[in-house]
């Protein structure tokens, strides 16, 4: 059985693993840089099957106007088990209606955020970072 909550604090080693299950692209071979991201994020929404991290959502926001989502992961034996849709979810509750809720999405993942809700931006740039 699948458990949801909200985390303020999280191994990074359970996250380096979950994203390396997931196939999403992260600097898993900087635990520091992990380890930054988790401490510096707004809100984060955990899926776990009983000790095993199978789901985050990871995100920075102000609760007031825009909420951006960093992180959608969910290890790969677990996709297709609408998780990723129910921590969506869980975000969207937390910031409210008169929140929008933004993402870059992975070329991989980009027939996925439609299907949840999500309508493509025309007018979004990007200041690529040099990792």
């Amino acid at each position: 059985m699948i458990t949801y909550g909200k985390r303020s604090t999280l191994n990074e080693a359970d996250v380096i693993e979950l994203f390396a299950a997931s196939g999403i692209v992260r600097p898993i071979n900087q635990p520091a840089r992990i380890k930054e991201m988790i401490l510096n994020s707004d809100l984060i929404y955990t899926a776990w099957d009983a000790d095993k991290l199978v789901g985050i959502a990871r995100c920075v926001t102000d609760f007031s106007y825009c909420c951006y989502l960093s992180d959608l992961a969910v290890h790969k034996d677990y996709q297709n088990e609408k998780i990723g849709t129910t921590l969506i979810a869980c975000v969207e509750k937390a910031i409210g209606d008169e929140v929008s809720l933004i993402l870059l999405a992975s070329e991989s993942a980009m027939a996925y955020y439609p299907k949840v809700g999500f309508d493509q931006a025309p007018n979004a740039y990007i200041k690529k970072r040099k990792y």
